[in-house]
Order: structure tokens, then sequence, then C-alpha cells
């Protein structure tokens, strides 16, 4: 079946434009070669990224976008003036999220963590393991008291894996270290990010195996879905795979909800890939 138009659409990683780069600052300050100058640091990857979008009201381009393809939530980070003032104005269409910049400040991220749930409600943590600085993998024992933390709050840590698009060390983010991960915390929800290429035979093992490890498909313009997770999700993984889009970062929704027309799932798959499986494991229906 093709993309069947009208089913709501929760997407787990959206954000608002920006006039300038400097939210990847953290990412260059670790580059060792010209993609230093990139103002994507993983532009190398993708085509029309858009840069030329207004930024007098992001709040505003964000969610015309949003109603454009029918997206009814977007889980959106708690920090800069943008999220804040759609978190506060809008919190029927944006989920708060909050970001581990720094897990080697193991207590300033836990404390950082409550305070973003104390005060903005936060759904969800995330992290990416090989832009962190110094790099901390995902199976680091400085993250073990954050994913203590998460499962304390009851919320999801979404955790970038595989090789990542910027030109940094791709070890912090092996899939195979999920593995202890998931066996030392059980109760902790773990969503994959970023593709975990090109390990996705192994993630597609792991999602089989732990009951609380998801996939999502940020990052990624559907046309380029790995294989073996379309073919999970229309077998055994239908309440595993969850969408996830990249605007405005590195691509636009035109050209992903275009792409998703093509995307092999079966009729079973598409509701539960674009709102069921997030609304469970954002917990937003209660």
């Amino acid at each position: 079946m093709s993309f069947p138009l009208g089913t709501p659409v929760i997407d787990t990683m959206i954000s608002f434009p920006t006039p300038d780069s400097s939210q990847y600052d953290f990412i260059r300050r670790q580059l060792k070669d010209s993609s230093k100058s990139f103002e994507f640091p993983a532009e190398y990857m993708f085509r029309s990224v858009p840069h030329d979008l207004p930024t007098d009201d992001p709040v505003s381009v964000t969610l015309h976008e949003m109603d454009r393809f029918n997206i009814e939530k977007g889980l959106v980070g708690c920090r800069g003036g943008a999220a804040r003032l759609a978190l506060r104005k809008f919190p029927d269409r944006f989920v708060a999220s909050t970001s581990i910049g720094n897990p080697s400040d193991v207590m300033g991220s836990v404390r950082g963590l409550v305070e973003d749930y104390e005060t903005y409600g936060v759904r969800a943590a995330d992290v990416f393991p090989a832009g962190t600085f110094p790099q901390v993998a995902i199976d680091d024992a400085k993250m073990y008291p954050i994913y203590a933390k998460c499962v304390e709050l009851g919320i999801p840590i979404f955790v970038c894996a595989g090789v990542p698009g910027p030109r940094l060390p791709f070890a912090p983010q092996k899939v195979e270290l999920i593995d202890q991960v998931m066996f030392d915390f059980p109760d902790l929800v773990l969503v994959t990010r970023h593709g975990c290429e090109p390990w996705t035979d192994l993630a597609v093992k792991l999602l089989l195996k732990w009951p609380n490890l998801y996939y999502s498909t940020s990052a990624f313009a559907p046309r380029y879905y790995p294989r073996e997770i379309v073919e999970f999700a229309n077998t055994r993984g239908a309440d595993k795979v969850i969408y996830g889009g990249y605007f405005p970062m590195g691509l636009t929704l035109d050209r992903i909800m275009k792409d998703m027309q093509d995307v092999p799932f079966r009729d079973h798959v598409w509701s539960r890939f674009l709102h069921e499986n997030a609304r469970r494991v954002l917990r937003l229906d209660e």
C-alpha cells in the first residue's frame, strides 16, 4: 500500500529555521578537514539542504510545514528561544525533548535532565555519542546515570547509532554497544536515530531481542530507508519502527513526503509507523 494521505503524523525529529549555523559549533570544534567550513556539517551527504528559510518567525515556518503534511505533533528541543516559544504557545503541537550535550559532566547532565523534566515536562532525552566532546560511547559508564534517570522519570532516550554523517570517528556509535545497555537497563526505552548503518542487520537482531528497543528513521530520505528495516517493519517489527524527519536540518518535508509515496510498507504498518508507535513510546496519551 502506498502512503495513506490524511493519516496523522508524529515527527520525532523536527526543529526551527535559524539565521546562522552556530548550532553546529559543537561539531565543528572536533572536525579536522574542510568540512569545518560546511554550513551543515554533513551536507556532503544531502542535496537541497533547506538553507534559505525565513527566520523572522521560525515557529510559524515550522508550523506551516507541519500543517501542509498533516503532522499533528513534533518532538523538539526545549532550549533556544524558538523552541521555548513553540512549547509555550503551542503545547498541543510540540512535545519537549532535552539533549545530553556533555555526558562527561555526569552529575551536571543528570541535574539538567531533571531540571528540563520539571520545567518543560520533557517526554524524551537525546544524545549524539560521536558528537560529544570528548566523545562518550553508547555503553560508556558515564552514560549509565543518565540512563538510570531516564528510567526513573519514565522517558525514552533517542541515541544516534551507526556511522555519523559529520566526519567524526564512529567508534562511540557502534550498534553492538546497544546490547550491553539494554541488558543492564531492561526498563530503559531506547530509540536509535540516524540509521544504524552499516549494521542494520545487527540492529534488526537487537530490535527483535530487546522489547524496549526501537528504531527511528531520522535523517533519511524515505527512498534510502534501509531495506532490512522496511522488511522488518513489514514482518515482525511493525511496532518497533518510528517515523523521524530531519526538517529543517537536512531535508525538506516536501522531499520526505514525496519519497514516502514509494516506501513499500504493508497496510498494517503505516499508522503504527507514522504516529501510533511514537504516541506510545512518548506516552502522549498520559
